[in-house]
């Protein structure tokens, strides 16, 4: 079966989830029939972190190991091509008992008979899906559970001793604890003065002063993921303020990298004023960005005058030199992760600013790859999220998508539209190969004829950005050197956009050596 990120939902994706989590109707759990005795989630309020195992397996028991069969569940690699051993049911499972790194046991029987099928081992989980009523039949899913042996009564005894003995060392610990809290909180206090002292921090302001500032908050000017942002003004300058909502790091660190953030400037990236860390009250304070988001320009739905040709070329290159700062000119690569219309902001003159970092992350240098869970979204997403495994071309693939919705006026993924014309990028396709695509120009664009040479060959760059292999992909500093006319765009490219190479399903651990900037930081105004 082949993948396509057009016509999957999110449960599709294989860390959804997290690890050891089911996805259902995108809801994610752990405690689902025979799981809620050997698995409990992450963190309770962000149940897409996945499912911790209740008793760790040990390869020291593995007596005790269980195949525990899973109802009415997919793995995600369903989708895809991947290389199974053909066997039987009970071999399969055997296989994974015997095998102390596998974790799970997937098994496929051909037409319904168990002695023959195709088996495939596990040695990382990631997410399941629950299993739709028409979906793959003879499917079995069997994840490894470490089962605590039953006491012995000569343990009883010992076991009794053992519990009071504890209860008071607990009680000792408990002290100590709260010792150590109380002396930490004294030492991150002390940790902000030094903080609130280092050159270059941009201004602190009191919670007061910000609901001075906004009136307070009265008016706002739109919700993301990670907070709602207001508009006030300060000494007679309009400024953008964005309450962080659900924030769970500690003020010392919210400090620190609220210096780190400053310190990267560029004209296309939106600057940081301020912020605010007062208790529970945290918030950003941003320049005013007059002109809104550029989403509320190229659809042209709210009768706005449809930007020219000028225009629209300035604003994808303003892009690319924001991105292209981020991944080749600050100390650590910025990769930002959800490049998209509303996360780009207009000044008064049209200048485009690249915005909304809450989802950013910090790669070395000396790193080509990284793990990490999805992120992002839907319709701008990469193909190699499929694995996990990505670099910073995600956001060149992200800057193709926004690139065509540019040139042509339109959503990548409009359900007004009828079948055949919902998917831009199925239709940057199709009009690829039929050598047609200044059908795709958007009619709303004054003189069309006039630029459509230099308009089709910017649509060109956007299908090199767009290209399913990362690797043949150009980086973001090509893509500036191609608009400014010191290169050419590549002329030996993949038309099938959307149309998957087999990704490899047992995905090999990785481990993240990059730290993820976290929300409160980084989210910048939509």
């Amino acid at each position: 079966m082949v993948a396509d990120l057009f016509y999957m939902d999110n449960c599709d994706y294989p860390t959804v989830c997290g690890h050891y989590g089911i996805c259902n109707k995108e809801q994610c759990t752990c405690r689902t029939g025979s799981l809620q005795n050997y698995f409990m989630p992450v963190d309770n309020r962000q149940m897409e972190l996945g499912c911790n195992e209740i008793t760790n397996i040990t390869c020291q028991d593995i007596n005790n190991h269980l195949l525990l069969e899973l109802d009415n569940v997919l793995y995600f690699n369903h989708l895809v091509n991947v290389a199974f051993d053909t066997t039987d049911e009970e071999t399969c499972k055997k296989a994974c008992h015997r095998n102390c790194s596998c974790k799970a046991a997937l098994f496929q029987s051909f037409n319904g008979n168990p002695s023959n099928g195709r088996c495939l081992t596990l040695p990382e989980v990631f997410s399941f899906k629950n299993k739709q009523l028409d979906a793959l039949e003879n499917y079995s899913a069997y994840i490894k559970v470490q089962v605590a042996p039953p006491p012995s009564s000569s343990k009883v005894g010992l076991a009794a001793i053992l519990g009071s003995t504890f209860g008071a060392l607990f009680l000792i610990l408990t002290l100590i604890s709260i010792y150590i809290v109380c002396l930490r909180r004294r030492e991150e206090e002390q940790d902000e003065d030094i903080i609130e002292q280092l050159p270059g921090m941009p201004t602190r302001f009191t919670f007061e002063e910000l609901r001075a500032a906004t009136e307070n908050f009265v008016k706002i000017l739109g919700k993301g993921g990670f907070g709602t942002v207001f508009e006030g003004r300060c000494d007679d300058e309009r400024i953008t303020v964005k309450r962080l909502d659900n924030v769970g790091h500690g003020k010392k660190d919210f400090l620190v990298e609220i210096e780190t953030i400053s310190s990267i400037h560029h004209i296309n990236l939106v600057r940081m004023i301020g912020f605010c860390s007062d208790k529970l009250n945290r918030f950003l304070v941003y320049e005013y960005m007059c002109n809104g988001s550029l989403d509320q320009w190229i659809y042209c739905t709210d009768g706005r005058v449809p930007l020219d040709w000028p225009i629209r070329f300035k604003i994808i290159a303003d892009i690319a030199k924001g991105l292209c700062y981020l991944h080749e000119e600050c100390r650590q690569k910025i990769v930002h992760f959800d490049i998209k219309p509303a996360n780009i902001l207009l000044d008064e003159k049209f200048n485009a600013k690249v915005s909304d970092f809450g989802l950013s992350k910090l790669i070395d240098r000396d790193i080509s790859r990284v793990m990490t869970k999805m992120r992002g979204t839907p319709g701008y997403l990469a193909p190699e999220w499929l694995t996990a495994m990505v670099t910073e071309k995600v956001d060149v693939y992200s800057f193709g998508v926004v690139v065509m919705e540019i040139l042509s006026g339109r959503r990548n993924i409009d359900d007004s539209k009828t079948e055949e014309n919902r998917h831009l990028i199925k239709l940057l396709e199709e009009k690829s190969k039929s050598n047609a695509l200044s059908d795709l120009i958007d009619k709303n664009l004054g003189d069309v004829e006039l630029y459509k040479k230099e308009i089709v060959n910017v649509m060109k760059l956007a299908m090199w950005c767009l290209q399913w292999d990362s690797n043949r992909r150009p980086s973001m500093l090509i893509v500036v050197k191609v608009l400014e006319g010191a290169m050419e765009v590549e002329t030996l490219l993949d038309y099938n956009f959307v149309s998957s190479i087999p990704v490899i399903a047992n995905i090999p651990s990785v481990v993240d050596q990059s730290a993820p900037f976290p929300a409160s930081l980084l989210s910048g105004p939509r």
